[in-house]
């Protein structure tokens, strides 16, 4: 039992280590540019951590410098559409009522990209695409795995939840339990795909 907590609480300060990375990182690039290659960067240090290996904030620098271009390439404009739909969320939901439509069409949008979006981070750590086909993968893992697609969703709340819950959690791990937990499974997700289309070609 006890080396079980012990395990437990490595893998909390992993996850808080991580987060202090992200945030710092982030802040190094006037935040707005630096969410981007710090994001990536967390992404591909916590694929190196499920994998067995020791994690350093240099690791951590060598992979934002490098990514820096491509990761902004591929996470603003992401958040920024993110951020526009939840912006008009809000605005609708603040009129009442009446543009119930409007709203309900806003939030499946928000759903659809959440469902997507869920992917992207794992994808790019764990496989060598074209930066045009990270997107267009994440869809097609959305839409054919709606099981582990529903996982990851109800992860994320549960994050989110809990971090609108208590505040406090979220500049000490909120993003990095995410991170940690979001590239766990889609690990074993990516796993579990690749020996199924393997053993179709064999079959």
């Amino acid at each position: 039992m006890s080396m079980k907590v012990q395990a437990a609480c490595s893998e909390i300060f992993w996850a808080a280590r991580l987060n202090l990375m992200w945030i710092v990182f982030t802040v190094l690039g006037g935040v707005v540019l630096g969410w981007g290659p710090a994001t990536v960067a967390a992404y591909a240090m916590a694929r190196r951590h499920a994998r067995g290996e020791s994690i350093h904030w240099l690791d951590f620098w060598t992979v934002y410098r490098r990514e820096f271009v491509r990761a902004s390439l591929l996470v603003l404009p992401v958040a920024l559409v993110a951020t526009v739909l939840a912006g008009n969320y809000l605005y609708l939901s603040a009129l009442g009522p009446e543009p119930g439509a409007l709203r309900i069409a806003t939030y499946a949008a928000l759903l659809v990209l959440a469902a997507v979006g869920v992917y992207i981070g794992p994808l790019y750590a764990h496989y060598e695409l074209p930066l045009w086909a990270y997107l267009p993968k994440a869809s097609l893992l959305a839409l054919t795995r709606p099981a582990s697609t529903v996982l990851l969703l109800f992860a994320l709340s549960a994050i989110a939840y809990v971090t609108a819950t208590v505040p406090l959690l979220a500049p000490i791990i909120s993003v990095g339990a995410w991170i940690y937990l979001n590239t766990w499974l889609c690990l074993r997700f990516f796993e579990e795909n690749e020996a199924r289309l393997q053993a179709k070609g064999n079959s």
